[in-house]
């Protein structure tokens, strides 16, 4: 069966092998969890897992991340999202050796900037995905039913930058969220619209790094932007 989105954990291994060989050493990437499956009902996405080639694709990722910086791994509450940075950790550890801290889940990378499921899907079902998107990053849709997108956006990269500073030595924060999560960053923190350039594959990734005592986000499609 085709696959529904690019699988695109490649670009996300290359940009973070780049910033590394660069002497980059705080680095937090914030991915689309793996392949999984869908559902007619949009009332049903919260509960659809992994496809078994999902499962494949975030082993790999986890078997081709560098053996240096270790993983920290975060993720979305949402199954796939768990279920991902699961597979990521045990990729890592065979291909490595080395053992990665548990998984911590949080809310910054579920979908909270919904406000009220109910009329959210509604809208998705009557616009479809990528009107409302657009409709929602053009401040159309209602505040009470979606959070403002700029906000949405500036949260997340705080978030993001939050975890630059609490690593330690040798760590990487990978943190495993949704399509509609990473919309945002790549419209508002990169300049990327997701009618163009802006798509969101599985395990595709943007990139918060330190250097020199300031903050950066990038990309595979584009340069690195300060934040």
């Amino acid at each position: 069966m085709k696959l529904k989105h690019e699988v695109r954990a490649r670009h996300t291994v290359e940009t973070i092998t780049e910033l590394l060989d660069n002497g980059i050493q705080k680095i937090s990437v914030i991915i689309r969890h793996s392949d999984r499956f869908f559902h007619k009902e949009a009332r049903m996405e919260p509960f659809m897992g992994l496809t078994d080639a999902g499962k494949s694709f975030a082993l790999e990722l986890g078997k081709s991340l560098p053996a240096n910086p270790v993983p920290k791994l975060f993720s979305s509450t949402l199954g796939r999202c768990i279920e991902t940075a699961y597979l990521i950790d045990k990729g890592y550890t065979q291909q490595h050796r080395t053992p990665v801290p548990h998984n911590i889940t949080s809310d910054h990378l579920a979908p909270f900037y919904i406000k009220n499921i109910e009329k959210a899907i509604h809208l998705v079902e009557a616009q479809g995905s990528e009107r409302f998107i657009r409709n929602w990053f053009d401040n159309k849709i209602d505040d009470g039913i979606m959070e403002n997108p700029e906000k949405t956006s500036a949260r997340l990269s705080e978030y993001m930058t939050d975890r630059l500073k609490q690593l330690n030595g040798n760590e990487i924060a990978v943190c495993v969220s949704h399509d509609w999560n990473i919309f945002p960053l790549k419209e508002f923190k990169l300049g990327l619209a997701h009618e163009t350039k802006g798509d969101v594959g599985y395990l595709d990734g943007v990139v918060f790094y330190e250097k020199e005592g300031q903050y950066f986000v990038t990309s595979f499609q584009c340069d690195p932007q300060p934040i």
